[in-house]
């Protein structure tokens, strides 16, 4: 089973495929959310109302326009390119996050998302 979510902020919309996990299943069941982005580098992330544990692929370092979840913020985290502990082009993230799937179409979208923006997300069906 897979689940696709629609990311809203004020420039712009993407949508993203993410993998039956169980972090995304209670990610899911939270859904529809509004949250504040942050963005740290090129990275844009929010707070949700899921809290979960850490799982055993989670990763650091993946790919631009990976969706993961960032256990120790409870957050969700959409890389686009470097980040400030990125070595060199990487997209390294705070810390190991739980891997939930990737946005759909260019990850570049999410430099349009600033800082403070309102965000939403829901899901696709």
């Amino acid at each position: 089973m897979t689940l696709r979510i629609r990311i809203s902020w004020p420039a712009g919309h993407t949508t993203a495929t993410l993998e039956e996990t169980p972090t995304s299943k209670a990610l899911a069941g939270a859904l529809p959310i509004s949250s504040t982005a942050r963005t740290w580098g090129e990275e844009v992330y929010f707070d949700t109302p899921v809290s979960v544990p850490v799982e055993d692929e989670a990763r650091q370092v993946v790919e631009p326009g990976t969706v993961a979840f960032w256990t120790d913020g409870d957050a969700l985290a959409l890389p686009y390119g470097p980040t400030p502990i990125s070595r060199g082009d990487e997209c390294r993230l705070a810390s190991p996050c739980n891997l939930l799937g990737a946005l759909d179409g260019d990850p570049r979208i999410l430099a349009t998302v600033r800082d403070g923006d309102p965000i939403r997300v829901e899901l696709v069906y």
